[in-house]
């Protein structure tokens, strides 16, 4: 099928974006929501950054781009419309949303709010907390739709009530969950709110100010195109009075034999070593989505994703199954003829890349709905309309065999 204005390329140079994303030569990459394909400068960025390491040691090299790495702090706060002071860097999403879940000071009996999408090193963290703390886990229940129902949210609300966590764009199908209702809800109640932002932050428009959340964590490999082993993590200041669970030399300033003091800002969820090469290619990462707009992103990821479902639903023995009034660039479907896995495996010999995505991603919600394992078929805004046509012709071959 001919490219044609649909889908923001009249906005976004989708020719051009191609040619500074030296893998799609190389493959139709579907997995996204997996790690995405860099650009051309994200990828020299890291490589200038390596050789100079080489060259001139660890330490200089650092000195050297201070200015430069401190551009992420205004990059991602501009994305995300934050203050850069309330942005800290990390090297993964979990990293960032462990030091912020476990930087509220649960007692025993308190409880935390999460939903039925909830990810599953998310809910695993609630479970230890369970047994650490003596806290209670509640589950609101979600809509026919599949998202957090937040009406229930609300009900469940009680004294006790020491967190609200949920995920934005669960990892196991379409669903955009209702994240500025959920904040409305937290704020009337004074409660801090945690945002698992690992799937939406790159491909749909966050702000936090409209979320109204008190952290929200998210990775750079996936829909932000930046290197694997990096990730953000925004910090309300108004809640900079919480300290994550440990701290080090670079959250805090030792003071004498029985003092420290800590940082100010968000950068007090940090630590002091990282890899300085792959955060500099996150910076040109979110250099680059800043001047492309996420809301052209977003129309452009949609416009794909939803003519790559009518397409699946035209395959013999395939079912889709995306939850969702609003559905995101992850698109996730089984057939009648071949495991998720085999359809994976015979995808990515035809230099097609998908993911299979397994119950216990979202356990809760994957039970309740009896579905085991999936393709995961994610899509972003350099992806084509003909590369959706010929994963369609490579499927049909496969399930007819």
């Amino acid at each position: 099928m001919q490219e044609n204005l649909k889908g923001n390329q009249d906005v976004m140079d989708i020719g051009s974006l191609r040619k500074n994303t030296p893998g799609v030569e190389n493959v139709i990459h579907f997995n996204n929501a997996g790690a995405a394909l860099p650009s051309k400068a994200t990828l020299e960025a890291q490589l200038d950054y390596l050789s100079e390491e080489a060259l001139w040691g660890g330490y200089e090299t650092g000195r050297k781009f201070q200015d430069q790495l401190l551009e992420f702090y205004s990059q991602s706060a501009a994305l995300l419309n934050a203050e850069p002071s309330e942005m800290a860097y990390v090297d993964s999403a979990t990293t960032g949303w462990q030091r912020a879940f476990f930087s509220v000071p649960y007692q025993q009996g308190d409880e935390i709010i999460t939903s039925e999408s909830a990810y599953e090193s998310n809910y695993i963290s609630y479970l230890q907390a369970q047994k650490r703390f003596g806290i209670k886990i509640v589950i609101t229940p979600s809509t026919a739709d599949g998202e957090v129902n937040v009406a229930e949210l609300d009900k469940r609300i009680t004294a006790r009530t020491k967190l609200v966590a949920i995920t934005h764009i669960p990892t196991s199908g379409g669903l955009v969950n209702p994240a500025e209702a959920v904040g409305e809800v937290a704020e009337k109640h004074g409660i801090p709110y945690l945002l698992d932002a690992c799937q939406s932050v790159g491909q749909y428009p966050v702000d936090v100010k409209k979320i109204r959340c008190t952290f929200l964590s998210s990775t750079g490999r996936k829909f932000l195109r930046a290197p694997r082993g990096t990730g953000l993590l925004y910090v309300s200041k108004q809640y900079l009075h919480l300290n994550p669970f440990s701290l080090d030399l670079f959250g805090a300033q030792w003071l004498s034999e029985t003092t420290y003091k800590t940082r100010q800002d968000s950068r007090k969820f940090e630590t002091w070593e990282c890899n300085l090469a792959n955060k500099l290619g996150m910076i040109v990462a979110l250099k680059e989505l800043n001047e492309l707009k996420t809301s052209n992103v977003w129309e452009r990821i949609v416009f794909l994703a939803n003519h790559l479902r009518k397409e699946l639903e035209k395959v013999p023995g395939i079912s889709v199954h995306d939850q969702g009034r609003v559905k995101s660039g992850i698109v996730t479907f089984t057939s009648d003829q071949k495991t998720a896995v085999q359809i994976q495996l015979e995808l990515q010999n035809r230099n097609i890349n998908t993911s299979v995505t397994a119950q216990s991603g979202t356990l809760l919600n994957l039970q309740k709905r009896n579905l085991d394992q999936m393709v995961r078929a994610s899509i972003h805004y350099y992806n084509t309309l003909d590369e959706i046509d010929q994963f369609i012709i490579a499927l049909r071959q496969i399930v007819s065999h």
